[in-house]
């Protein structure tokens, strides 16, 4: 906690004095105002012509003076904000870049090159203003998620449209949403129905059809209806904003490598300057070469020794990465949980509400004892209309489809785990499983209950004084996507692991459907996290991907917790390391794939980066290269192809 609050602190300081190393990490979402940059450009423009200006009367027109007059006006124009920033730095004990510019350019004017430090300032200020415009593009993705929603709503008022600021609009009231508009506030459709465009949250293209009682959320579109909403959320309390507030503070969060180049860096600072001075003075002290020509390259080594590309390889990519997946529907917590991801072997999943659907539905209808189908429902219907169990809620679906009312019920009970019974005209019905027909002693079609249960669907039976009339086999349905969505997972080397409380045969029969590796059965949600805590001691890094709600204490065990369908539930957004807006599995491949680019980027980025500067290091010393090319290369010029580099991970999809 400590270290957070030591690193906001350090970003705030480094914003404040735009510490340009730290500006260019894209971890402060403002941007530059029309007017700021119009100020730039005119300094570019001006800057650019008189240092051409400079160059000519130097090079073509003999007035040495005149040009070296040019050049020092070209450094104050250009250079006034970078040398009071390097001075600042050298206050606070902070080297950065601003001071070894600073240094470089002085030091060019004191060897008689005011061309090189004139160009030095004016490359780096063009390159940090092209640089800060690249990092701009995922700044803006933030600003962009907030303007999501309009700022103004249709509210109903005495009878009548009035159209006010979304900020005025109050928990409660009811919007009017017509075909083609925005929705304004998360609210609950009262009046109509549409098909609306949540693209801008969940990433899904295809429309979800509302109608009354759906949820709809602010910055989705109504496409084809006219809309009543009643209104749930305060501007300031809507999805999007909660999205965008999340990834801000995502983007904010530094990863491991992130620290540790870090780290690396507050140390590699001050060795370069020691080693630039001892660049400056042991040739000449000891060998006695000239003083001007190794001042000059001790200044190259200063400039392309600078570790700005390194610093912001990382974070740059993490930032990228982050906005990519929130475009996605995809919500990362920090640039931690990108790295795991990637470096996770196992993905365990929850079964029921995660690779299946969550919601029972009737297969089966086997009658018994020359039983009618009729009675049977009939019976379900009613003992099952006074039941509040998963299993009730689907039998009484199937009855309702059939046309079948419930009649009255006499002397119910349920037995806990078992089943229930009761009186319908009379008569002793029973309705459970088969642990309960054991027990009361009711013989039941064993061979046909084990071969449904084979398939994986759930078997309750129906008895009626001491005999069975009848079985119905359910089946929670799996998700057309999971079996591809494993064996993408398994062609990556991914390890798959199913937790279920379900038993053991019907677990059995949906992992070999799908193609799971291993999965364990009848698991209360205690076990669950123990399984977890097995996986990582066992595999290492683990992710688990689970509802968000029932497997709360799981996913916070596992290194990475997914919660699923998180676009309608406020526990999952806040309590998983990542989140998936809608219930879309397939999510999970295009999270992998994206956290495995990003890895990959940033080390492309952090190679180049010690490439590139170590070989412009070594040529320094026979003084192959000059300032110009050691700033616009080896230093600004690379900073930039990291950033872009780091960019195309907004393609990932």
């Amino acid at each position: 906690m400590k270290e957070n609050e030591e690193n906001h602190r350090n970003h705030d300081e480094n914003h404040k004095s735009h510490n340009r190393c730290c500006h260019a990490c894209a971890t402060d979402h403002g941007e530059e105002s029309p007017h700021q940059k119009q100020k730039s450009i005119i300094i570019i423009v001006t800057s650019g012509l008189l240092l051409l200006i400079g160059l000519y009367f130097e090079l073509l027109s003999d007035q040495y003076k005149l040009a070296q007059l040019i050049f020092l006006v070209v450094v104050l124009i250009a250079g006034y904000g970078i040398i009071k920033r390097g001075i600042k730095s050298v206050i606070r004990k902070r080297f950065d870049m601003n001071f070894l510019i600073t240094i470089a350019a002085v030091g060019a004017f004191l060897i008689g090159h005011g061309e090189e430090g004139a160009a030095v300032v004016f490359l780096f200020y063009l390159a940090e203003f092209l640089e800060d415009y690249a990092a701009d593009r995922s700044k803006r993705s933030i600003e962009a998620l907030l303007k999501l929603a309009p700022e103004v709503a249709k509210v109903k008022r005495d009878g009548s449209e009035v159209e006010v600021h979304v900020t005025e609009v109050g928990v409660g009231e009811t919007v009017v949403v017509r075909p083609g508009e925005k929705i304004p506030l998360d609210g609950v459709v009262s009046k109509g129905s549409s098909s609306v465009n949540q693209a801008p949250i969940t990433g899904e293209s295809v429309p979800a059809f509302k109608k009354e009682g759906s949820a709809v959320y602010a910055g989705t579109i109504n496409e084809d209806g006219f809309l009543e909403i009643q209104v749930t959320k305060k501007s300031t309390e809507t999805m999007v904003s909660k999205i965008a507030r999340m990834v801000e503070e995502a983007q904010m969060k530094k990863s491991k490598t992130e620290r540790f180049v870090e780290r690396f860096a507050r140390y590699y600072t001050p060795a370069v300057i020691f080693l630039a001075a001892g660049t400056a003075t042991i040739p000449v002290i000891v060998f006695d070469q000239p003083f001007s020509e190794w001042f000059y390259r001790a200044l190259v080594l200063l400039v392309v020794s600078c570790p700005c590309a390194l610093t912001i390889s990382t974070p740059v990519s993490m930032v990228s990465g982050i906005t990519s997946a929130a475009r996605n529907g995809v919500l990362i917590k920090g640039g931690d949980y990108i790295e795991e991801v990637g470096k996770a072997k196992t993905f365990v999943f929850d079964k029921t509400g995660t690779l299946t659907m969550g919601e029972l539905e009737v297969t089966d209808i086997e009658l018994l004892n020359n039983n009618s189908r009729r009675k049977l429902l009939e019976v379900c219907a009613s003992l099952e209309s006074l039941s509040q169990h998963p299993l009730a809620k689907a039998v009484m679906k199937k009855a309702v489809e059939e046309g079948i009312k419930p009649v009255e019920v006499k002397e119910f009970r349920a037995i806990a785990g078992r089943g229930v019974m009761g009186k319908l005209n009379g008569e002793t019905y029973y309705i459970g499983s088969k642990k309960m027909f054991r027990e009361l002693g009711i013989p039941y079609p064993k061979e046909k209950a084990w071969k449904a249960e084979e398939e994986g669907k759930t078997v309750i039976l129906v008895g009626k004084d001491g005999e069975a009339i009848g079985m119905v086999s359910l089946i929670d349905k799996i998700r057309d996507s999971a079996a591809e969505v494993i064996s993408a997972l398994k062609k990556r080397g991914i390890e798959t692991v199913m937790l279920t409380g379900d038993n053991e045969r019907t677990a059995k029969a949906i992992a070999k459907k799908i193609g799971i590796d291993h999965f364990h059965a009848g698991l209360l949600p205690d076990d669950k996290v123990d399984e977890v805590e097995r996986l990582k001691a066992r595999y290492g890094e683990v992710v688990m991907i689970g509802d968000g709600v029932n497997d709360a204490p799981a996913l916070a065990r596992a290194n990475v917790g997914i919660a699923m369908g998180a676009i309608g539930s406020d526990i999952a957004i806040e309590s998983a390391d990542i989140a998936l807006m809608q219930d879309d599995i397939s999510k999970t491949v295009y999270l992998l794939e994206l956290s495995k680019k990003t890895l990959s980027v940033v080390k492309q980025n952090i190679i180049a980066s010690i490439g590139i500067k170590g070989s412009f290091a070594i040529l320094a010393f026979p003084g192959i290269v000059t300032l110009w090319m050691a700033v616009g290369i080896g230093d600004m010029g690379l900073s930039l192809a990291v950033i872009l580099n780091a960019l195309r991970l907004g393609r990932v999809g």
